[in-house]
């Protein structure tokens, strides 16, 4: 008596599963980009060689038309300082990320730099590498 099995074992691979977790890494890639550039205003920085490792927990951006921008909401100079002090002064260590624009007259950039200083806060000047 001969017996035959009824189970065939297919050779074939199925790909759907493996394209599915491409399309979700790809997804997951893609949205995690857009979290890593915060300060999405378009300045033209000046050039450095030099980096810091120190953190920054806020940034303050002048671009060429001399507007200042809290992280990324435009304020006057006047409510500058005020925003400043209510985002900084619950840190320990406060520091400050200086965007500017290449552009921009030394004179902006001092008023920030007499704001950091008069409430003993670091601050970093952003630049782009060489």
């Amino acid at each position: 008596m001969a017996l035959k099995k009824r189970n065939k074992i297919s050779a074939a691979f199925s790909m759907s599963s493996m394209t599915d977790i491409v399309f979700l890494l790809l997804i997951f890639f893609m949205v995690t980009s857009t979290l890593i550039n915060p300060n999405a205003l378009k300045l033209l920085l000046p050039k450095s060689t030099n980096q810091t490792s120190v953190k920054a927990y806020t940034s303050v951006s002048i671009d060429k038309h001399h507007n200042f921008f809290f992280e990324t909401t435009r304020v006057s100079f006047s409510q500058l300082e005020s925003m400043l002090i209510n985002k900084l002064s619950s840190q320990k260590d406060p520091c400050i990320s200086l965007h500017v624009d290449k552009t921009v007259s030394m004179e902006q950039v001092v008023k920030v730099m007499n704001i950091a200083k008069n409430n003993k806060y670091k601050l970093i000047l952003a630049t782009s590498p060489e």
